[in-house]
């Protein structure tokens, strides 16, 4: 006796829109999720370069370049080279030069080198020896972060003046042997004795 008019039955069995879903600020809804950090543990040296896009935390030894976003240096931690990142905190050591836009230099930290930042905050205890500047774009200032070094022209040294050769003494000559004087001998003749005639009185005649 009583049915639905079609208008009514067709309002009923229609299923409900989807409601709209706001966009998401600068259209970067998966950005603000951060991710773990890349841990280098206590037990692990490593040598080359790093690259990353996220987190590194270093509680082991590095030699070589490093490029991410954020750095964070165990107290334990040693890094030997370059740190390229937007924040960077040293609680360890570091013997290099540290580009940034926020450096932070904890108590426990040591650092040896050259930082280059935009923000520096260093807290009390912390030992730091090089040069430090600020700079609006720490990054890409590559050429003036690094000063160059100009080589130092170095005139040859003269070459030592030529010593003329000794000159020998000619050689003494040896006196010729002269010869020996044979003595000579003069034989004197033996002399003959004159025998005279004695005359009968023993008296010798006179000679005339």
């Amino acid at each position: 006796m009583f049915s639905r008019s079609k208008s009514n039955q067709a309002g009923t069995d229609a299923p409900a829109a989807p409601a709209p879903v706001a966009p998401a600020p600068n259209g970067k809804q998966r950005g603000a999720v951060r991710t773990a950090p890349s841990i280098i543990s206590p037990d692990l040296t490593f040598v080359g370069t790093i690259v990353s896009s996220g987190d590194i935390q270093i509680d082991g030894k590095i030699e070589g370049e490093i490029r991410t976003t954020s750095l964070t240096i165990g107290e334990k931690a040693l890094v030997q080279g370059d740190i390229f990142a937007e924040e960077v905190t040293v609680r360890g050591k570091v013997i290099g030069t540290i580009r940034g836009r926020r450096v932070q230099l904890s108590s426990t930290c040591h650092v040896e080198g050259t930082i280059l930042h935009e923000a520096l905050a260093v807290e009390a205890g912390a030992f730091f020896e090089g040069h430090c500047r600020h700079s609006g774009d720490p990054l890409n200032e590559m050429a003036a972060a690094t000063p160059a070094v100009r080589p130092q022209l170095v005139a040859p040294a003269p070459a030592p003046a030529a010593q003329p050769a000794p000159v020998q003494a000619a050689p003494e000559p040896t006196p010729a042997p002269q010869p020996q004087a044979t003595p000579v001998i003069l034989k004197q003749p033996a002399v003959q004795p004159i025998t005279l005639p004695k005359a009968a009185n023993g008296l010798y005649p006179k000679s005339r």
